[in-house]
């Protein structure tokens, strides 16, 4: 079936009598007297008349699209700051790109060229690796802007990090004070990664602290939280509470309590990380920090 042909600034030219220049200054609001700037509109509303997005990307140098990349969409919170990015550029007249690393650096570094290559405005990532050389050459290509954590060696034009030094230690401290010597801490960032403020505060307290604290990388996904958790709670030296950076990783370990019979909280507490809508309809109700996503 053949496409119907676009109607072009030339055929409102033709039909208004002006010349090509004096439509697209119309239609523009620049340059020529209102009551031209009205017939223009009225000519291009009746041919159907619709701005070539390529065309005016070619003219502005701007697409009018803002890549959005997340670690992992796995993750509830993530998907849901996608979806509030999504919304909030859409209220400027951006048009969000949503793509999903999965965790995966190597996937980052490629899709942050792919979205390079669409010529997005502006680039606004939750990084996986924040020490990857591409980012410098990320942030000489585009807007960067970081969410969650910065990326140190990248002229980022914005950053928006989050305290979790302090909402770990806190959390440690408090479970210690409870009482428990076993805690495990589940991070999905990969050993063989930099580690981020969380993790070094995890490691910094299990150098002077008395209980027996261990960071794990888990996944974000339900299921595989719940595989590495049960590992763990399977063990002859099982802990005693988990602090999880995501409430969808404290979803596995509520998984896996239930499997192997044991009870939240008298046999194992967890502490998540986002407050999920989610988290508070579990049994018993997750306990979870949550950020000012309004301010974010």
């Amino acid at each position: 079936m053949a496409q119907p042909r676009r109607v072009t600034l030339r055929d409102i030219s033709t039909d208004t009598g002006l010349s090509v220049a004096a439509v697209s200054y119309a239609l523009r609001g620049l340059h020529v007297p209102e009551d031209t700037q009205a017939r223009v509109r009225e000519s291009a509303a009746r041919l159907g008349y619709q701005v070539d997005p390529i065309a005016r990307a070619l003219a502005s140098g701007r697409t009018g699209q803002v890549g959005v990349m997340c670690r992992s969409l796995a993750d509830l919170w993530q998907q849901s700051m996608a979806a509030d990015l999504g919304r909030a550029l859409m209220r400027t007249g951006k048009l969000a790109l949503i793509v999903d690393s999965g965790d995966d650096p190597g996937l980052e570094a490629r899709l942050a060229r792919r979205l390079i290559d669409q010529r997005v405005d502006a680039l606004i990532v939750l990084p996986v690796d924040v020490a990857a050389e591409h980012w410098a050459e990320i942030a000489a290509a585009t807007v960067l802007i970081t969410v969650g954590d910065p990326i140190p060696e990248a002229e980022t034009f914005g950053a928006v990090t989050f305290d979790n030094d302090q909402m770990v230690a806190a959390a440690l401290h408090d479970l210690m004070e409870l009482g428990h010597r076993r805690i495990a801490v589940l991070t999905p960032i990969s050993s063989s990664l930099p580690d981020r403020a969380a993790e070094r505060a995890v490691r910094k307290i299990c150098a002077s602290a008395s209980a027996a604290i261990a960071l794990h990388f888990c996944p974000s996904d339900l299921p595989g939280a719940a595989l590495v958790a049960a590992d763990l709670l399977s063990g002859p030296q099982r802990p005693t509470a988990f602090v999880c950076l995501s409430d969808s990783m404290a979803y596995g370990v509520y998984v896996a309590a239930r499997r192997l019979g044991l009870v939240i909280p008298t046999d194992v507490s967890v502490l998540g990380n986002d407050a999920n809508a989610v988290s508070a309809l579990l049994d018993p109700p997750l306990s979870t920090w949550q950020w000012p996503m309004d301010d974010v």
